[in-house]
């Protein structure tokens, strides 16, 4: 049943809230010498623009297309294939050759990096760049051996942009390229909004998610800085706290669902903080089925990432097939405990029902 009209929502854009201005900042792991780009996206394509390779950008087959047909307008791009499976890169597939430069991901926080590492040591003439968007702090992150790293920091901070980048070993970096997109202005226009309106005051939802499309839409690839908002905010951010949080509420999503609380997979970061918490249905038609019944009840549950196969996708059928059953549960630091329970019970309500109707039965896997 829909919830009663005051439900909390879950998920969906950040807002604006101060609560979360309790100091910590970035890690001091982290380079002095680092640029904060306007988008993660923008900081690759800065990157791209300085090495300047000859060759071609290798990419996992399971990523953002979005990211990926924007990064092909500076060299093209051939993938390799990694799955949200657990079982990381397969390294077969990865076949490079001198002028090619290689993105390696931390897929869903839940990668340890020892196979990078390893990588990277087999083939130090071609360049890695690791992408930490998923979990930007990790055990990974901080002992990296890529030539560069970057992190999309809004997709786990309650910052309307900012990419990060740096050099794990020193290297030269790209300048941020022009002014500050407006696109910050409007996404932090919708933050403080949607502020006002969850607690309670008469702001239109409809007001701040047309800020919200717009401000990505326009803030889409930036390569300029990041803004004047989110370079002040991280230095007080509760940086740590919120990661903390986030990983303490996938737990608690994880064990009500099946009942244990550890992600089990030998060799797993032990500094690691699960972005999230991915879900694998059985089919497509099963898995927007559940993005309905999860709407009805005030949980807005992301994709990452569809694969149109008619448009830009990945060529690779075994990733798009994964794709077409992928949805992530919002589970972050803003989820209180009742919130768990209500994604708990969303989840196991649909999976019964679903059985109840199947022969074959419906198995989630996260």
């Amino acid at each position: 049943m829909p919830p009663e009209p005051a439900a909390r929502e879950i998920g969906s854009e950040f807002h604006w809230d101060p609560a979360v201005l309790t100091g910590g900042g970035l890690p001091g792991w982290l380079p002095s010498r680092r640029e904060l780009f306007a988008t993660g996206c923008g900081a690759l394509r800065a990157l791209l623009r300085l090495l300047a390779p000859g060759g071609r950008l290798h990419v996992p087959s399971y990523f953002c297309m979005g990211v990926a047909e924007a990064l092909a307008e500076c060299l093209p791009v051939t993938y390799y294939r990694q799955l949200p499976d657990g079982r990381g890169p397969r390294w077969e597939t990865l076949r490079t050759r001198p002028g090619d430069v290689v993105l390696a991901q931390n897929l869903f926080g839940r990668e340890d990096g020892a196979g990078w590492a390893a990588w990277i040591g087999a083939h130090p003439a071609i360049p890695v760049i690791e992408d930490h968007s998923h979990d930007p702090f990790s055990g990974w992150a901080r002992t990296s051996t890529a030539a560069y790293a970057v992190a999309s920091l809004r997709k786990t901070l309650p910052v309307p942009d900012g990419g990060l980048l740096w050099s794990p070993v020193g290297r030269e970096l790209p300048g941020t390229e022009g002014p500050e997109s407006q696109g910050a202005a409007e996404k932090l226009a919708a933050m403080l909004l949607k502020g006002g309106w969850l607690a309670g005051q008469p702001v239109p939802k409809e007001s701040f998610r047309a800020l919200q499309r717009r401000g990505e839409g326009t803030l889409l690839g930036s390569a300029g800085p990041a803004s004047t908002v989110t370079a002040a905010v991280l230095p007080m951010l509760d940086v740590s706290g919120i990661r903390a949080a986030g990983s303490r509420n996938v737990e608690a999503v994880r064990t009500g669902l099946y009942g244990r609380t550890k992600y089990g997979r030998s060799g797993r970061d032990s500094d690691a903080a699960p972005f999230r918490l991915p879900l694998a249905l059985p089919s497509e038609s099963d898995r927007d089925a559940l993005l309905v019944r999860l709407a009805e009840n005030a949980i807005f549950a992301p994709v990452h990432w569809r694969q149109d196969r008619r448009g830009w996708w990945s060529g690779d059928h075994e990733a798009a097939a994964w794709a077409d059953r992928m949805l992530t549960l919002p589970v972050d630091h803003r989820c209180s405990p009742g919130d768990v329970c209500r994604i708990v019970d969303v989840v196991t309500e649909f999976t019964a029902q679903a059985s109840r109707e199947s022969k074959t039965g419906h198995i989630i896997r996260a």
